[in-house]
């Protein structure tokens, strides 16, 4: 059953009138089209607008309907990079490589904010800037991810200190931060069906209620088969996610399910704003919490990962103790709407994006990717079908890799779990490390405060200007017999 229409914003019911009470007929008739695109999500529309706008002749193909799953889901963050730290990436293909790919992604970047204008989408809910918050104390990894970021990547970046962290977002559980100007955040849900409207002007034909059984590979133009119709096209790209299913269960069978929780909260008021200062989006770097203000006085916020459907009401209350450890002053907090979408998530955390055999691509993979990668993909099939653009040759690196069936996900849950607890711990300890040196230097403060108050009470001078600091002989032995000083 598709789930209810709701937005990051507004509450429920944000589509767009006319698109909202029209829903895609089915396919019910025989067809012929350049390309066909299985899954009418964030991936599936990207490429088949950008094909569309090439000229080519397009069909989507959607089981349910548009942007049913985690596509309708999403809280909206456009950020370059991917979902693997850079230094991880770096440390596997090369830092040439790396930055390559990082360009593609603010290349996505520059894709969304062209097309999700006030004007084009209205109530897109634009707000900008978005800070990666560290739970522990980076140090001098901080200067290092700033160089890589800013120097190596051309990123515009800023690293934030302890102090103005705290000043910014009122909890004592964040340390340093790396604040990216340029990232920017949009209701999911108006950006999707933005998507479908700009697709379906450029000529675009999405069929709802119409899942792909099975594909013919045989001659030069591929079959695709419906419960109702068949369709001809001489490219094919599977972007259904985790729920493909018939077209390509190997393709399914890569990705590991991952069902994230989001909860919008009840008006918080004044107290909000007094708690958070940042209009943008708040992420930690050991994905614990994701979320930002909406609708002025409103936290959107994500729960932990699953790998197993579980409804969201049963998350309401482990959020809720999320917002209260980090934002006690908050009070109580009531929320007003809870939701889930089921992502695919990779072995190797990269996208899946590039042609698997000769007219048949792959746009898959893109959970914990962002935005911006679902937009360069789409530009990369698209581009690759038409010019032959061999960019997405970039994402040959990361192959299909099977992601261990029912047994992987129960080991994926237990990994989930011991992360999360893992990185709570570390900020824990961080905390109480920090605490044990302020405590440290109050005692040295006072130590030396006594000290001088005794200096003075036996008429000498402050410790720095003492006799044995001038090299005097023996004023340090003489200091040994005098009364009353603390050691």
């Amino acid at each position: 059953m598709t789930p209810p229409a709701t937005s990051a914003t507004n509450g429920p019911d944000p589509l767009v009138p006319d698109t909202a009470a029209d829903p895609h007929a089915r396919l019910t008739f025989d067809l012929d089209v350049d390309l066909c695109v299985i899954g009418a999500g964030l991936a599936g529309l990207s490429v088949a607008l950008e094909a569309a706008q090439q000229g080519l002749s397009v069909a989507v193909l959607e089981a349910r309907r548009v942007g049913w799953g985690a596509s309708g889901a999403t809280l909206g963050s456009v950020m370059p990079g991917y979902g693997v730290p850079v230094g991880d990436l770096i440390e596997r293909i090369g830092l040439a490589h790396t930055r390559d790919l990082w360009a593609l992604s603010r290349e996505g970047m520059a894709i969304v904010a062209e097309r999700a204008s006030e004007e084009a989408m209205p109530g897109i809910a634009l707000t900008a800037g978005a800070l990666e918050v560290s739970n522990v104390d980076l140090g001098d990894r901080l200067i290092e991810r700033l160089q890589t970021l800013g120097v190596d990547f051309g990123t515009e970046v800023e690293g934030w200190q302890i102090d103005r962290v705290r000043d910014t977002l009122r909890t004592d559980r964040y340390f340093h931060a790396i604040h990216f100007p340029d990232a920017f955040q949009l209701d999911g849900r108006r950006y999707i069906r933005g998507l479908e409207a700009m697709a379906r002007r450029a000529g675009v034909r999405i069929f709802e209620d119409t899942p792909a059984l099975g594909i013919d590979f045989s001659g030069i133009r591929k079959r695709i088969a419906t419960p109702h119709a068949r369709l001809r096209a001489s490219d094919i790209v599977l972007a259904g996610n985790v729920d493909l299913g018939a077209p390509s269960p190997r393709l399914t069978a890569t990705l590991l399910p991952m069902w994230r929780a989001a909860a919008l909260t009840a008006p918080l008021g004044e107290r909000l704003a007094e708690a958070i200062a940042f209009p943008g989006s708040i992420t930690d770097t050991d994905g614990v919490d994701h979320y930002r203000i909406v609708g002025g006085d409103r936290l959107l916020w994500t729960g932990p990962e699953t790998t197993f459907p579980v409804a969201p009401k049963r998350l309401e209350g482990l959020i809720r103790r999320r917002i209260a450890a980090l934002y006690p002053q908050l009070g109580a907090v009531a929320i007003a709407q809870s939701w889930s979408g089921a992502i695919g998530q990779t072995v190797h955390g990269m996208p899946q994006i590039g042609e698997l055999r000769r007219g048949l691509w792959v746009a898959s993979g893109f959970g914990r990717q962002g935005l911006a990668t679902t937009a360069i993909a789409g530009r990369l099939i698209a581009q690759g079908i038409v010019h032959g653009d061999q960019r997405w040759r970039l994402f040959d690196p990361f192959e299909l890799v099977w992601a261990g069936g029912r047994i992987g996900r129960v080991v994926g849950q237990g990994v989930s779990i011991v992360e999360r607890r893992a990185a709570m711990t570390a900020g824990l300890l961080a905390r109480y490390r920090e605490r044990a040196a302020a405590r440290s230097r109050l005692r040295e403060e006072r130590l030396e405060a006594a000290n001088s108050r005794v200096r003075v009470n036996r008429g000498q001078r402050p410790a720095a200007a003492a006799p044995q600091d001038r090299g005097e002989p023996g004023a340090q032995d003489a200091r040994r017999n005098e009364p009353g000083m603390i050691e």
